[in-house]
């Protein structure tokens, strides 16, 4: 996976298309090569790979972390318009997602998540705010002179890459980024099976028609999934009246069982699991140049499901901006979390978000 590689909204055709006309056919997203297939997971799973290992196990992640594919995420950023780091030794990570195999998708399109992951100074936790795709902000221009007004966030990275996307969420959120991670949510599927499935709470039951087996009925309250029926359940969004938040929770829920199960399943205490997890999602994530994932886990080896805070950027509501169906951003109540962030108050930034 590299910045080539273009997201383009789902939505575009029922709601009106996030790339400027005249767009030059190059820049629709490409069939991603087939390794990359492993979801968002790898990243926060990696943060567990070297708790309890020996140095030669560490000296073994090295290896791995070498053969992950970097990006130039930050290549043409002006550095002069970037957020200053208020706290040292805090880490903020933009997590960018695609599902490359969603049902939905039409054309090449990819189904977007932005997620940014505060890791405060001492390691002992993690805050992911989702942001949603449809959020309408200030998009700068690219080097290539596209953008430079308002539009969905992810119109950002359609324009202008990664580093488009990340002046963007640094402008629409005050929050230096400090590194960058690329991941295709339709590996949950292949990830999941790897665990053995997954234990899901469903808040209310229904059923999906975008389902990679035809339909599929979900029934209310805790049931294992397998890789195929977290998939679908991550997917939906058409059967909860709050549409795409319905998505992001359900996400984050998904997200939040794997590493769970990632951590109690025996997978990281069972050498012959451990290597073969790791062999299977190593060679399907792209970062930023800087990041050392081993380095990384090494630091918060002891972070645990239940140490991870999900929550979603506040926003006022959804509504129309021409033939477009945007989400409306709280600019006071967004503030006030990223000024909490920006100043690693962890606190605070559960205070917020209601946690």
């Amino acid at each position: 996976m590299s910045d080539r590689h273009q997201l383009t909204d789902p939505d575009a055709r029922s709601q009106g298309s996030d790339v400027e006309p005249g767009a030059p056919a190059e820049e629709k997203a490409p069939r991603r090569r087939r390794g990359r297939r492993i979801a968002l997971i790898v990243l926060l799973v990696a943060v567990l790979l070297t708790g309890g290992t020996a140095v030669a196990g560490g000296l073994y992640y090295r290896s791995v972390d070498k053969s992950i594919e970097r990006v130039d995420a930050f290549e043409g950023v002006p550095e002069e318009s970037r957020p200053q780091v208020e706290a040292k030794g805090a880490m903020n990570i933009m997590i960018l997602g695609s599902d490359s195999r969603d049902p939905e998708s039409t054309g090449g399109s990819r189904s977007d998540t932005i997620i940014l992951a505060h890791l405060p100074k001492d390691r002992a936790s993690a805050q992911l705010i989702s942001i949603p795709r449809d959020t309408w902000t200030a998009i700068p221009k690219s080097k290539e002179g596209r953008g430079g007004r308002d539009a969905k966030i992810n119109a950002a990275y359609a324009w202008g890459g990664v580093p488009l996307m990340v002046q963007t969420v640094e402008k629409f959120s005050g929050v230096r980024v400090d590194n960058v991670t690329m991941v295709d949510f339709a590996g949950f599927k292949e990830i999941i099976d790897a665990l053995g499935g997954v234990e899901i709470d469903v808040e209310r039951g229904f059923t999906t028609k975008y389902s990679l087996i035809g339909t599929r009925t979900f029934k209310q309250g805790r049931q294992t999934m397998d890789g195929a029926a977290a998939l679908d359940y991550a997917r939906e969004r058409h059967a909860f009246p709050d549409g795409d938040f319905a998505r992001i929770r359900h996400q984050q829920q998904v997200i939040k069982a794997i590493l769970d199960k990632a951590a109690s399943g025996g997978v990281l205490t069972n050498p012959a699991k451990l290597n073969s997890f790791v062999r299977a999602t190593s060679g399907s994530v792209a970062v930023d140049k800087s990041l050392s994932l081993v380095d990384l886990a090494m630091e918060m080896r002891g972070l645990r499901g239940g140490n991870l805070t999900f929550f979603t950027c506040p926003v006022k509501g959804t509504g129309q901006v021409g033939s477009e169906s945007v989400v409306f951003p709280d600019p006071a109540r967004s503030k006030t979390l990223f000024d909490a962030v920006r100043r690693d108050s962890v606190p605070e930034i559960l205070a917020i978000s209601g946690k």
